[in-house]
């Protein structure tokens, strides 16, 4: 789920920061993205509430980024949607009696806590705006 959610909402985000300013509706987002609205909805009210969002309903509404997409970075937006670690967490109960077994969830904690630092780090390095001007 959260690859799912981080990728909606960057591509979300992405269009407000290239609208420039213009009202864009959940609709045209979800046509877009090409997910029901209801799915975009649901996430700019989250993007809302964590503030990279502002949004007018009724007829002519629709959302604007909050502040420009240059003060946005992509490890704040991953932050806002991130519901578990990365790559999960070990749930597993393996032999204790096993040299293996009774480490391995410590060590893949530590693996997946790694991996998932790496990942905010990379992303802390990019704004939207970075992003957004790769796209044609």
């Amino acid at each position: 789920m959260n690859n799912s959610r981080f990728s909606i909402a960057i591509h979300i985000m992405t269009l407000l920061a290239r609208a420039n300013g213009e009202l864009l509706s959940s609709d045209f987002l979800a046509g877009s993205v090409n997910i029901n609205p209801v799915l975009v909805r649901k996430e700019v009210s989250n993007l809302r509430k964590k503030g990279f969002i502002i949004s007018k309903e009724g007829k002519n509404g629709g959302s604007i980024l909050a502040k420009p997409a240059d003060k946005i970075l992509l490890s704040a937006i991953y932050e806002a949607v991130r519901q578990s670690p990365l790559l999960g967490q070990t749930r597993n109960s393996p032999n204790p009696d096993c040299p293996v077994g009774r480490q391995i969830n410590t060590h893949l904690d530590t693996l997946f806590l790694d991996a998932e630092k790496a990942l905010i780090a990379r992303l802390d390095q990019t704004t939207l705006s970075d992003f957004t001007n790769q796209f044609d």
